[in-house]
């Protein structure tokens, strides 16, 4: 097996792990390269599965690196919630020689284009959890036109609004009041920031469809800010559009024999088992 290391070397105790983790790795597998400074052009790389040490942040990171040559990607938490990231450096040690003898699942998620155009011309930026267009200090309410496949769909006043994968929806999304999605499911949901009404609720939809938010109204005073993936891209006006599309290429997860997405959400969402629960694995559950 030929494998990417990937990660943040600027988040505390990643170089530390990875060098513990290397001679490890070694014993199993070809390291094609070790990128922690997301410096290293992908395009030509040719590999098995790409690792990734830090957390949710620096699989994001990594996708955005890899491009339209995404590689399956196994991610090590060595940060704090870890939806993506679900493996702690003691468990990848204790799974890693199954993976390498194939014994794991890939996952295909949805991933996203996010156009903005300007009279100044236009951009495009791949991405994979969501975007959100959110008022910037002073904070004064804004105004947005949400328009799918050509028709307006709603206006919304307040501090913005954000479009998600299913991947995002326990991320920015969730915590703005939005649904948790199915993590391989094609749609996007659309869900408001802080809306001066009480009828606006998040919209589910399906991702083949167009996805354009229009500025309607700006103080002059004001400030919109368009964040991509967590990533500041620019100040927008009422001269900017920004639609998302779905993204010819599809984010791949590595997941490994005894975790699912379930165990995942009760894990680090702490939904609880009703008293004295016990769940009986069957070869379903085994498998995955």
């Amino acid at each position: 097996m030929r494998i990417l290391v990937l990660g943040n070397a600027y988040r505390p105790g990643v170089r530390e792990a990875v060098d513990r983790l290397l001679p490890f790795l070694c014993r199993y597998c070809e390291i094609v390269l070790v990128d922690l400074e997301q410096k290293a052009d992908l395009s030509t790389c040719r590999a098995d599965l790409t690792l990734v040490l830090g957390g949710d942040g620096a699989i994001l990171r990594a996708a955005r690196q890899m491009g339209y040559q995404q590689t399956p990607v196994l991610g090590v938490n060595l940060g704090r919630l870890g939806f993506l990231a679900d493996l702690s450096p003691e468990e990848l040690c204790n799974v890693f020689p199954r993976v390498v003898q194939g014994d794991y699942r890939v996952t295909q998620h949805l991933m996203f284009e996010c156009l903005i155009e300007s009279p100044g011309g236009q951009q495009i930026v791949l991405g994979l959890n969501e975007i959100a267009l959110q008022s910037g200090p002073p904070f004064h309410m804004i105004g947005l036109d949400l328009i799918i496949d050509g028709e307006v769909v709603s206006g919304y006043s307040g501090d913005g609004l954000i479009i998600s994968t299913p991947i995002g929806s326990t991320a920015h999304s969730l915590s703005a009041g939005g649904p948790i999605l199915g993590q391989e499911l094609s749609a996007f949901v659309v869900t408001p920031i802080c809306p001066h009404t009480l009828t606006n609720r998040p919209v589910v939809e399906s991702a083949e469809k167009i996805y354009t938010i229009a500025v309607r109204r700006l103080l002059p005073t004001s400030s919109l800010v368009l964040v991509i993936d967590g990533q500041e891209h620019g100040q927008l006006t009422v001269e900017h559009r920004v639609t998302v599309r779905k993204a010819p290429v599809l984010f791949r997860l590595v997941k490994v024999p005894g975790r699912s997405y379930y165990q995942t959400l009760r894990d680090k969402l702490h939904w609880g088992a009703p008293p004295n629960y016990r769940h009986e694995p069957s070869a379903e559950d085994e498998r995955r």
